[in-house]
């Protein structure tokens, strides 16, 4: 026998398990190309079905109606598919049915995403990678959108009702959800992956204080008794804390401690709190037109509101030269002011407020700085968002004055963690047995707190 033939004889007697091996990765292969043509085939059925339904539907329809309108799409679907003579199983036509709504009335492949109570945050990285954090924890969905315009085009049916606009000259923008849910979007070429998308939602029924003490465990009953004593004794009040951690939710919590009797009036960049007060002045800022006019920063809404005759100023979140306007309105009585500020601890914020107040292009002293901030501020709330995902106010801080050039912390309720069991953080908010120095003020508005809800007699501590 030549070489040639006993290797082809040893070939031959190799391929049994070889062929085999092949024709599995064919079938493989072949099953995922059927696969995505079936999905191909589902999508430009469904895209023409949704642009024929478009061109029926009438342009004057008022999409507000939700009902009204859902009812009309509903009978213009069945009716075209009954002409063209498409046959689609129950499951298929009710998806199709639901998929072109959401693209008709709604926010598209998100809509689904944004109707689960269980969602509290949506992260589009470009059209194919979407993720969402459900019960604290981040997770990948299965959820699609087709390209990098599906994307654009939801972007763009968020920003354009409330007067933004989103392009390559100004690729980034703030927005909201008509429930207040908080929107960023930022788009090519800044984004290198696509169209990118990040929403923060809101809960439909308002987040109650009694949620966020027997519900999710983030305050203490006798934290929230001081804290309402602060809020009724006018006492100015900063709320701090990380990306997430829960600090425009406590804002509108406590906000609700003030009396319904005074005008309130509320500036945010994006309008999210959702206060119940009968006298509310709800101010949005606005970004530049695209000849690059028309800009209203917070920090001009600050200095207007306060000839507005405000009661209570609340600024949403202060990340610039507007904290010093807003440390001056604390200082020229409007008490009872309340913000929120990004910082990683009660100490840190006073050095992130320094640092806002600079940006204000003001060449002052640093100890000048520091006595605006000490005269300003009362209470500072930290709050963090903790490693098994919940969020928990972790320092409720009074700053008590000047010593030297330094402000003076006095910590009255601290987080103690007494351990991390099946996934969850152990701990409780105690008192630290010290009352703050503003207990006058309290009496003077006739509040009267238990010593118990200090903790008296525990250990303190000081910093």
């Amino acid at each position: 026998m030549s070489i040639l033939k006993r290797l082809q004889g040893e070939d031959s007697g190799a391929a049994p398990s070889q062929q085999a091996s092949q024709a599995a990765v064919q079938r493989t292969a072949a099953s995922a190309s059927s696969a995505q043509s079936q999905r191909n085939a589902y999508q430009d059925l469904r895209r023409r079905v949704q642009n024929k339904l478009i061109a029926t539907l009438d342009p004057k329809m008022d999409v507000s109606q939700t009902k009204e309108v859902r009812a009309s799409i509903q009978q213009l679907y069945d009716q075209l598919l009954n002409e063209e003579s498409i046959i689609l199983s129950k499951p298929e036509r009710a998806q199709m049915f639901n998929q072109i709504v959401a693209e008709i009335l709604g926010f598209g492949p998100l809509q689904q995403l944004l109707e689960d109570d269980d969602i509290t945050e949506i992260m589009v990285n470009g059209p194919k990678s979407i993720y969402v954090e459900k019960n604290g924890k981040l997770q990948r969905v299965k959820v699609a959108f087709t390209d990098d315009e599906h994307v654009n085009r939801i972007i763009e049916r968020i920003v354009a009702p409330l007067g933004r606009r989103i392009d390559e000259s100004s690729p980034y923008v703030d927005a909201r959800l008509p429930d207040g849910s908080r929107v960023n979007a930022i788009i090519p070429p800044i984004s290198l992956v696509g169209p990118v998308l990040t929403i923060r939602k809101f809960a439909k029924d308002p987040i109650t204080v009694t949620d966020l003490i027997e519900k999710y465990g983030t305050i203490t009953r006798e934290a929230v008794g001081f804290l309402q004593a602060c809020v009724k004794a006018r006492m100015n009040i900063v709320i701090s804390g990380g990306t997430g951690s829960g600090k425009t939710t406590l804002l509108n919590v406590v906000s609700g401690f003030i009396p319904n009797d005074e005008r309130i009036v509320t500036i945010e960049n994006a309008a999210e709190l959702q206060l119940r007060q009968e006298h509310v002045v709800v101010l949005e800022s606005r970004g530049s037109n695209i000849e690059g006019r028309g800009e209203v920063s917070i920090r001009d809404l600050v200095i207007n509101s306060l000839r507005m005759r405000p009661d209570r100023i609340i600024v949403g979140e202060i990340r610039g030269g507007e904290a010093i306007d807003m440390l001056q309105a604390m200082n020229t009585g409007h008490d009872g002011s309340l913000t929120t500020a990004h910082s990683n601890s009660p100490r840190d914020t006073l050095s992130r407020m320094e640092t806002m107040t600079l940006m204000a292009g003001m060449d002052l002293p640093i100890r000048v700085i520091r006595e605006q901030i000490a005269s300003a501020v009362d209470v500072i709330i930290h709050q963090e968002r903790m490693r098994d995902g919940s969020r928990k106010v972790t320092y409720v801080t009074e700053v008590a004055g000047m010593e030297g050039d330094v402000i003076t912390l006095t910590d009255l309720f601290v987080f103690e963690q007494s351990g991390f069991e099946d996934g969850k953080v152990l701990g409780q908010l105690r008192p630290t047995g010290l009352r703050p120095k503003f207990m006058d003020r309290f009496e003077a508005a006739g509040i009267r707190l238990s010593p118990s809800v200090f903790g008296v007699g525990s250990g303190a501590r000081r910093r």
